[in-house]
């Protein structure tokens, strides 16, 4: 087995403003039950690719999902946690409604006050789109939820490049008029997420739009003339992307774990490693440390602009990507529990009204990433977020 290389830092407890009881409420801002102060609000990246698709079943054969990655995948060192296979929820079909709340059900009761949707806009084009819309039509569950557009490139190498192109996104001031016009609708649902009375809307590759000034600007003149009001929008902070979210026309930014441009260095120096290195330099996977990863992360500065932390209780995207994956590896939970801990703790002390903390991810199962029980760990890690949000107060 690859050892760890440490523990994670202590963060001393924060001294801690007064709430507001009507800034509390209009934020559906849950109280510690401790403190008078609210803890942030706990966010959980939710992926809806668990259904098949008129698209998936043209591209990867019919009846795709994304199970159909999961379930094949191989480990390649030994110890390597592969597959990830799931267990209370089991091998499920996001078009149920029971699915759907079982889900937010698991949810809530473990300390995660809302899902994050990806979400999928090609020009007017949805994809992946039938269970958020379910949700918005049938309003259940009850759990709240905002969005996230996933503004990349489909390919077959699944990570966003222009390599064998499936869909292109593309952009122009028309379509930014007709997306917020769609998104309003959701902006409306009492469930919506919002940040101080706004409702929160992520861009995942900000950097990807060839004008965000424009594009931010039609959003919110848009918005206002709808009677929705002010928007609150956010950059996600993906794949080195370190710019002030304000000088492109966004309120804050949203940091995304894993962030590779932090890891340390491989690991290399362990027998584990040269026993498997023939096998490892042919596929080309970089395999990193937990427990360094996430002491690099909390020794970062912290930025001279708003930005929401995220954490990740693991990542291993070997059943996407067969030939160059990236690994964490020693990820448990008592190590993901202090990281959630310190971050929540550190956010109320900087958002003494209430902030934000983002989890990466709530079931993306494809890149070994996910608080829904699995066969190895049963529901370890939705305890050990319960934990860290208890033992934040």
């Amino acid at each position: 087995m690859i050892q760890s290389t440490g523990t994670l830092p202590s963060v001393p407890t924060a001294v801690l403003a007064p709430s507001d009881d009507t800034y509390n409420r209009r934020l559906g801002l849950r109280r510690d039950m401790n403190t008078s102060n609210p803890r942030p609000r706990l966010i959980a990246f939710y992926l809806p690719q668990f259904h098949p698709t008129p698209e998936n079943d043209a591209w990867w054969g019919k009846g795709f999902t994304e199970w159909t990655n999961v379930v094949p995948a191989k480990p390649v060192f030994t110890g390597h946690y592969q597959p990830h296979l799931p267990a209370d929820l089991g091998f499920y079909d996001l078009r149920l409604p029971e699915v759907r709340q079982a889900q937010a059900d698991l949810a809530r009761e473990h300390g995660v006050d809302g899902f994050c949707y990806y979400h999928y806009w090609f020009h007017g084009r949805r994809l992946l789109n039938r269970p958020f819309e379910e949700v918005l039509a049938a309003r259940q569950p009850s759990l709240p939820f905002c969005l996230c557009w996933a503004n990349e490139h489909w390919t077959r190498i699944w990570d966003g490049g222009d390599n064998k192109l499936l869909i292109e996104q593309t952009y122009s001031e028309a379509d930014d008029l007709a997306h917020i016009r769609w998104l309003a609708t959701a902006f409306r649902d009492p469930r919506y997420i919002r940040v101080d009375g706004k409702p929160l809307f992520l861009v995942y590759r900000a950097g990807k739009l060839p004008d965000p000034l424009r594009t931010t600007a039609v959003w919110r003149t848009e918005a206002m003339k709808l009677g929705i009001g002010e928007l609150f929008l956010c950059r996600v902070q993906a794949i080195r992307e370190r710019d002030d979210p304000v000088a492109i026309g966004f309120d804050a930014a949203v940091e995304f774990q894993p962030e590779f441009g932090y890891m340390a260095t491989p690991l290399t120096a362990s027998l584990t490693w040269r026993m498997n290195r023939r096998m490892w330099r042919r596929r080309g996977h970089k395999i990193y440390d937990y427990a360094e990863v996430v002491q690099r992360v909390l020794a970062k500065e912290p930025p001279p602009f708003l930005r929401f932390p995220c954490v990740t209780p693991m990542w291993d995207n070997t059943a996407r990507r067969r030939h160059d994956a990236t690994i964490l590896t020693n990820s448990t939970p008592e190590r993901y529990e202090e990281w959630l801990r310190t971050t929540i703790l550190r956010s109320k002390s900087m958002h003494p009204k209430g902030g934000l903390v983002f989890v990466n991810a709530w079931n993306e199962w494809a890149e070994g990433n996910h608080l829904e029980p699995c066969q190895k760990w049963g529901d370890a890690y939705l305890k050990a977020t319960r934990r860290a949000v208890e033992g934040s107060a």
